[in-house]
């Protein structure tokens, strides 16, 4: 029904969304080599340096990107199941042979000096499952049954990256769930009552971690609570520990609210026009750390050295993007489209709301990437595969 007449050699582009996904691509290389080579580089050859790598994950999710191109998104939806279900198998595997760092168990090593993240690959996967299994007939998505089954596709990914831990990335599938619920027609007062239970949770955790002591939230990891009372101003320390403790203590929290405040001086110390490209000196100097300087805090080092204009540059990409995909998913020729659309360019705002916010200390700190900017082969080939979904529901959205 929908094939595409092949007599048709009109390729029909959305170019103001790959123009925009071009532009931040170029940015990112650009700036995450200025921020490797005000550190001194990596060691090894050139080949090793973390810009060079950040081009290969580039080309590598440009090609994943044209491969979903390259199919009718309804293929798509006909393997989401598969494709989900196996993103959840990844998030299992990560659990057993996953690499632990910073306190994490997120990634799996496949050799060759990169390590997969299966979290980012199950944003993709949740968003193609909810989008096919919300395509029902109207009447159905009334049902309060099918409203838990989609709930319990949400709640399952969520579940599997929160204990890695990775919070951040679960809370993340809370937004695209609820949007893409909303779009498809689920009932409001469903939606209402989640929205609720799940702000009244978030109110209690925050509440237990600034008042309670710390076995009262067992499931809230050290360094997560550190990171909820530094962003509230508040100390974990009790008031009868010791000299000794409360020595380590100023110098680990004091250490993540540096942090924090060196990247906001970061964007601050930019002005007008910044410092000029490689012309830094809050990541060169040591301030602005170098080991989170070219993924969750790229938005600095660009701020610092292109200042206030650099920074809306970047901000007008990013509306381009999503307001490409919001037009994107009004023009899709079915609910199937529209909820991939959707759920693309929800997972993407999310991402650029929160990493921007911990940038400017508006929300805090979450190791969430910059969509095409930060460093990181997962991030940037799922941030490519999304986008290329978008194309995807574009170029197909008319029956041919």
């Amino acid at each position: 029904m929908f094939e595409r007449n092949l007599n048709d050699k009109t390729i029909d582009r959305d170019w103001q969304l790959a123009l925009a996904a071009v532009g931040l691509m170029i940015v990112g290389a650009l700036f995450i080599f200025s921020a490797s080579a005000a550190g001194g580089g990596n060691p090894g050859p050139w080949y090793k340096q973390i810009y060079v790598r950040q081009i290969v994950f580039y080309a590598v999710g440009i090609t994943a990107a044209l491969v979903v191109c390259s199919m009718d998104y309804n293929m798509l939806a006909r393997w989401s199941t598969v494709i989900y279900w196996a993103t959840i198998l990844g998030l299992v595997a990560v659990m057993i042979v996953g690499v632990g760092r910073y306190g994490a168990k997120r990634w799996i090593n496949l050799g060759f000096n990169f390590n997969l993240q299966p979290s980012e690959f199950a944003k993709i996967g949740f968003i193609l499952m909810l989008a096919n299994y919300l395509s029902r007939p109207m009447e159905e998505l009334r049902q309060s049954n099918v409203f838990w089954t989609a709930l319990g596709l949400t709640a399952l990914p969520f579940a599997l990256i929160a204990i890695e831990p990775d919070l951040g990335s679960s809370v993340v599938l809370a937004p695209v769930s609820l949007v893409m619920m909303f779009v498809a027609g689920v009932p409001q007062r469903f939606l209402v009552r989640l929205a609720g239970v799940g702000l009244l949770f978030a109110a209690l955790v925050v509440a237990g971690i600034l008042f309670l002591p710390p076995q009262y939230v067992p499931f809230i990891k050290s360094y997560q609570r550190d990171r909820v009372l530094t962003y509230f101003g508040r100390s974990s320390l009790p008031q009868d520990a010791s000299p000794e403790a409360r020595k380590e203590h100023i110098r680990q929290v004091g250490k993540k609210s540096y942090n924090v405040e060196q990247a906001l001086i970061s964007v601050g110390s930019g002005g007008l026009t910044g410092k000029g490209w490689r012309q830094g000196t809050q990541y060169s100097l040591g301030f602005l750390p170098q080991a989170g300087a070219h993924n969750d805090f790229i938005f600095s080092v660009i701020a610092e050295e292109e200042g206030f204009i650099g920074s809306v540059v970047i901000l007008t990409l990013y509306t381009v993007l999503l307001f490409s995909g919001i037009k994107i998913a009004s023009q899709a020729r079915d609910r199937l489209g529209k909820l991939m659309a959707i759920g693309v360019v929800t997972l993407l705002f999310s991402h650029v709301f929160i990493n921007i916010g911990m940038n400017i200390r508006l929300m805090p700190v979450t190791g969430i990437p910059l969509p095409l900017l930060s460093y990181g082969g997962s991030s940037v080939v799922c941030s490519l595969i999304a986008i290329g979904i978008l194309h995807n529901v574009h170029i197909y959205r008319r029956s041919y």
